[in-house]
């Protein structure tokens, strides 16, 4: 189960841009630096189907990028299983979404992922920071 509280959907989404954001300005940095933006947009944005499409549409075209057949095929099926999962109220809270781990297991969100969740949300709150 997520580690975090629902948010009101425009700072949720807000914040969910920005995680985004910040994966599109790591470009020319080693996926490893890359990635967890990507696991962080996954996470806060489950819990909405557009933000969670989105999510795994993100992580497709950056597996594509990188040539990584094992996170495309991954990629495919979460997107296969995105819609289902809603409309049966079944997500895995917390899972960042990679192929690396089960599609269908909630996970403690990490140290890491929270710290930029949490300051997306606070940079959505003070957009002056």
């Amino acid at each position: 189960m997520s580690d975090h509280p629902p948010q009101a959907p425009a700072l949720q989404r807000q914040a969910f841009d920005h995680l985004l954001a910040r994966f599109d300005a790591s470009a020319g940095e080693p996926p490893a630096t890359r990635w967890p933006w990507l696991e962080a947009a996954h996470v806060l944005g489950q819990t909405r189907l557009g933000l969670h499409w989105r999510s795994h549409t993100a992580m497709l075209r950056y597996a594509l990028q990188l040539r990584d057949g094992s996170e495309v095929l991954g990629q495919l099926l979460r997107l296969a299983l995105v819609s289902l999962g809603h409309l049966l109220q079944r997500l895995p809270l917390g899972n960042i979404g990679r192929a690396h781990v089960s599609a269908l297991s909630p996970m403690a969100t990490s140290a890491d992922t929270a710290d930029r969740i949490n300051a997306a949300l606070r940079a959505m709150r003070s957009p002056d920071l």
